[in-house]
């Protein structure tokens, strides 16, 4: 009963977690391999997503199609699905053992004592009263690159349409030393990129004593040979004169922004429990574009959130014209049962959530293209990820600090990890770039 199979759903802090949980499994002396009907193994942990009710339905289908991939195998429901309904999780026959958030350190015991007793198992702690950070940690990735660290949990917003307080927990904050150790593992082997990532990253450290987010990122950007330091989803509130004098100084942070948005309409945002207006959104890109030179502000819409009208929509719309985005993620609004949103009247068709993401979608790509082309011609430092063959040509790919990827002709000399001069030629039609070495 040694070979594991790790599949992993949701976001960035899910991912870190399943690396971390691969990493204790490998010490332990399991074999990882790929979670494919082509390998049979002998225990499954899906890594769950309930951000929303079709989350849920794929966290479950995947642990069945875990269980029929080989009858016999061990199957562990972890994370976020469990902490939505630990007795649903529980009951269902597929799985063997659940293990919530919080717990997932635990993995190489919980696994050991099943195979002992056989007894369905579970380790699901009352996340709510958590307030310890869970202390994960890695020290490899599996991308080449960039290493995402996970330093903060849970989250204290209670956003109307979100169920993630409630199967993460409140606000928990890593230490900064523990921080500083991984990123220099990761360092030195070789890894010139780390990007900051947590439930709600623009908390971090007022749950406890530990520091600031700013405080993280000054002394990070202190780690020899450590070359970027890209931050994760920001809340808007943290976007201060002083943040943004402090991180402008430090030529390792990227001038990348993700500021979430959600709406811009404030009689929407209000509905949402967010925690701000457009007004005050707006402020925020501006005082980030007095110390950046054309930033990259990304940021995350909702269409179709209940009771949106036309009008709402069409507020913004405009809004986002009015901020004149890098790029926006735009999302159809998804019931969530436990949601205060789910209960509102109102409720939009699913035809017109679809036309509004249809609208915006075109919005964004426009911006997108248009931003890019404001580099064009310049020359920036690309970080090389990945290269390819084309048509018998070499080819390098990677991105640059404000994370407009680009490919450009390559050699033997350009290895993965290298930071290049790199002089943007062209944009296309879908936003692929093409430059070529300085």
């Amino acid at each position: 009963m040694n070979k594991v199979a790790i599949h992993n759903l949701g976001c960035k802090v899910n991912s870190y977690e399943s690396e971390s949980m691969e990493q204790l499994l490998k010490k332990a002396g399991f074999e990882i391999i790929p979670f494919d009907e082509n390998e049979v193994a002998d225990i499954y942990i899906i890594n769950t997503c309930s951000v929303t009710n079709i989350a849920d339905r794929k966290s479950r289908q995947m642990l069945h199609k875990a269980k029929k991939m080989n009858p016999d195998a061990i199957v562990i429901a972890a994370g976020c699905y469990v902490n939505a309904d630990v007795e649903k999780a529980a009951q269902d026959n597929s799985v063997d053992i659940v293990l919530g958030n919080n717990n997932k350190i635990n993995i190489v015991e919980v696994i050991r004592q099943y195979c002992q007793d056989h007894n369905k198992n579970r380790l699901v702690t009352d996340i709510n009263s958590e307030s310890s950070y869970e202390e994960l940690k890695i020290d490899e990735v599996n991308e080449h690159t960039r290493a995402y660290i996970k330093i903060q949990d849970g989250c204290n917003q209670f956003c109307s349409y979100c169920i993630i307080p409630y199967t993460r927990g409140r606000i928990r904050s890593r230490l900064l030393p523990d921080i500083l150790d991984e990123v220099r593992v990761l360092v030195e082997k070789g890894y010139k990129e780390i990007v900051l990532t947590g439930i709600h990253l623009s908390s971090y450290g007022m749950d406890n004593n530990c520091g600031s987010l700013l405080e993280v990122i000054v002394e990070l950007s202190k780690i020899d040979k450590l070359e970027r330091i890209r931050l994760g989803s920001l809340e808007p509130r943290i976007i201060t004169e002083e943040f943004v004098s402090t991180i402008s100084s430090i030529s390792k942070v990227c001038p990348h922004f993700h500021l979430s948005l959600q709406s811009g309409c404030d009689t929407v945002l209000k509905r949402m429990n967010r925690k701000y207006n457009s007004k005050e959104y707006y402020e925020k890109c501006t005082i980030l574009r007095k110390y950046y030179d054309n930033p990259a502000i990304t940021t995350d819409i909702i269409v179709g959130f209940p009771g949106e009208t036309n009008e709402e929509f069409n507020i913004t719309e405009e809004f986002i014209k009015k901020v004149n985005f890098y790029e926006v993620h735009v999302f159809k609004y998804s019931r969530r049962k436990g949601t205060l949103a789910d209960k509102m009247p109102d409720q939009i068709d699913d035809v017109i959530k679809t036309e509004r993401s249809n609208i915006l979608l075109s919005l964004t790509s426009h911006m997108k293209k248009e931003y890019i082309e404001s580099y064009i011609g310049t020359t920036q430092k690309v970080l090389v990820e990945e290269k390819s063959i084309i048509d018998g040509n070499e080819y390098s790919y990677g991105y640059t600090p404000n994370y407009i990827r680009v490919h450009f002709p390559s050699d033997e000399k350009i290895r993965i990890k290298s930071n290049v001069d790199i002089k943007l030629l062209s944009v296309d039609e879908c936003g692929i770039v093409t430059g070529h070495l300085v």
